[in-house]
């Protein structure tokens, strides 16, 4: 416990002296998100209510914390909102799509701990439940990539007002394609620092390179990385798109002056 405050404690401090105000509101807004998280999945447990349904309502109030606390209430902001909502209702038809025909609900052989565990909650849908932990996990990487499209958009339009809307919306691209090369990495190594364990586990199991790829826990988290990256690239184009509309279009209710624009 007292290396966890004194982690919290240096994460604070390095927050709070780079990035000053922003910084703390960023250090809140993590214990948020994880009080708001693990309000959902106590209430997932226990049926409240829709799975789905309480997770969407889990992500529309972090998208709000990540977006409106700590970027505050602003035309950047709105629009990564919008964008990241716009997103993340294209991607659950794709989710829901690609779970129920890749079977991965459930817990594999390897979790059998898990399984015993969550055979307490009788009635549970395994199928939502899947649902629902990509959808969670999406969130974040959604969210990230749609404020820093929007707020390199808000830049350049603020140093060069006359842009065409199309030249705008290239400029919002390009941003996209160096953030999103980034993006993917970052997905592929959460996997691998997640999962090293287990892959160790793999090979002490002796399971074949076949094995590995079918086995459920691993095909999850395989399909998790995929559909939270289908979403990090669509929100790329989304907010590119309608940030280049709103500024084009509503130029004279928006000035081009900083204050004004944020």
């Amino acid at each position: 416990m007292n290396v966890l405050v004194l982690l919290s404690i240096i994460l604070f401090v390095l927050m709070k002296s780079i990035s000053g105000e922003k910084g703390t509101k960023s250090f809140i807004a993590l214990f948020l998100n994880f009080g708001i998280t693990l309000l959902t999945i106590l209430l997932i447990a226990k049926g409240v209510s829709d799975p789905i349904f309480l997770t969407l309502i889990a992500c529309i109030i972090i998208s709000c914390i990540n977006l409106f606390y700590i970027n505050t209430i602003n035309l950047k902001s709105i629009i990564a909102f919008i964008s990241t909502m716009i997103t993340l209702l294209f991607l659950v038809i794709v989710i829901f799509f690609i779970v129920e025909k890749a079977n991965i609900q459930g817990f594999g052989i390897e979790e059998i701990e898990e399984l015993s565990f969550f055979n307490l909650y009788v009635g549970i849908d395994f199928l939502k439940i899947a649902i629902s932990t990509i959808i969670m996990g999406s969130i974040g990487a959604i969210t990230d990539t749609a404020i820093s499209i929007a707020s390199a958009m808000n830049e350049i339009w603020l140093h060069n007002p006359k842009l065409s809307r199309s030249d705008l919306f290239k400029s919002g691209m390009n941003v996209g394609k160096d953030i999103l090369s980034t993006t993917t990495n970052t997905l592929y190594f959460a996997f691998i620092g997640g999962y090293l364990a287990l892959l160790l586990w793999f090979n002490d199991l002796s399971y074949s390179l076949g094995e590995v790829i079918n086995s459920k826990v691993f095909s999850s988290e395989v399909i998790s990385i995929f559909c939270i990256g289908t979403g990090a690239i669509l929100v790329i184009p989304v907010t590119a798109w309608l940030t280049a509309y709103i500024f084009t279009k509503y130029k004279k209710e928006f000035p081009v002056t900083k204050s004004a624009s944020e």
